[in-house]
């Protein structure tokens, strides 16, 4: 559990950098969804990127950033660093998605190539930041990062009309979001702040949170459920934003395993066709990543209505889109 005043700290310090992206319900299906596709760099991931980075000490700044990304964190990490005035190294996957990287590359940073998948790009990030002395800026594996990623979860609590009685259906890849949603939970409704939401009608319940990954990249369902994610298979998948192992004593891994209240797989065919059913229904563009949480809706996984999905991004490649989109049936 990160302390409560580290999120009001953040809502305040990111207020002017990120979007407050719109929030729908889809009363047939009984869902709300966030749309955080919507973002300046089309993923949530520039809420924990930009809190770290101006919760920095100048001088930390001045040594420089560097950070591992299958693409949203780093275009987060970019975004910031350029509104900071700071240099920032982001080293990625040598298969990461191409659009991703160009936008990091827009947003003014430097793209270090890594043979191999996320894990290999975090291993050697975390190597380059520590012989130079840089300021490393984990995805998710840090106390700032967990509360920048908790003001989403603030803004979705404030405009929920019954917020207990509710599902969260949460994509999880090294659980910086999770972490930070259920921070954000854990502290509305504890019983010194409650006074303070006039939404909530019952302090004794809260939102119900489920964390979704895909099956073919399994690791932090494997330490949820068994405690580890030794020999775990990993296999290609198109929700790249959640794939690569987690690192070792992950602040993560005890938040998630304290508050989430249960952690579901979902298959690729079920990410492809959320990925359909968004654009066709909703007419908008999400990943793989973002997918998965509609992917765990659609197929009766979670279903405790009303159930609240995070759209946490939208940077698919727009020739895959297209692809996957013409190709339905």
């Amino acid at each position: 559990m990160i302390p409560c005043e580290w999120i009001d700290a953040a809502e305040k310090r990111i207020s002017r950098y990120v979007h407050r992206t719109p929030f729908t319900y889809d009363q047939e299906l009984n869902i709300y969804l966030k749309w955080e596709n919507q973002q300046e760099t089309g993923s949530f991931k520039i809420r924990g990127a930009i809190n770290k980075i101006l919760s920095l000490e100048p001088w930390e700044r001045e040594a420089g950033l560097v950070a591992a990304s299958a693409g949203n964190h780093g275009a987060g990490v970019a975004l910031a660093a350029r509104e900071t005035h700071s240099k920032a190294i982001i080293f990625v996957s040598s298969n990461a998605v191409q659009s991703k990287i160009e936008q990091i590359r827009e947003f003014g940073a430097e793209v270090r190539f890594v043979e191999g998948g996320y894990g290999e790009a975090e291993k050697a990030g975390l190597a380059y930041a520590n012989s130079t002395n840089a300021s490393w800026i984990s995805p998710y594996n840090d106390g700032q990062i967990i509360a920048g990623q908790a003001t989403l979860g603030m803004e979705i609590l404030r405009e929920l009309p019954d917020p207990e009685n509710t599902t969260w259906v949460v994509p999880v890849g090294g659980g910086g979001l999770m972490a930070g949603i259920a921070c954000a939970v854990a502290c509305t409704f504890h019983s010194s702040r409650i006074k303070n939401h006039e939404k909530i009608t019952n302090p004794t319940k809260r939102p119900r949170l489920i964390a979704v990954q895909s099956e073919a990249s399994p690791f932090f369902h494997e330490i949820y459920h068994r405690g580890s994610q030794e020999g775990v298979i990993e296999l290609e998948s198109i929700a790249d934003g959640l794939a690569g192992r987690i690192e070792q004593n992950s602040t993560t891994i005890p938040i998630l395993r304290r508050y989430v209240d249960d952690f579901i797989l979902v298959s690729e065919r079920q990410i492809i066709e959320a990925i359909i059913f968004s654009w066709e229904r909703y007419r908008q563009r999400i990943e793989g990543s973002a997918a998965v949480a509609i992917a765990a809706i659609l197929g009766n996984k979670t279903r405790i209505d009303p159930a609240v999905a995070i759209i946490t991004g939208g940077n698919i490649q727009p020739e895959v889109h297209i692809n996957l989109c013409s190709q339905k049936g």
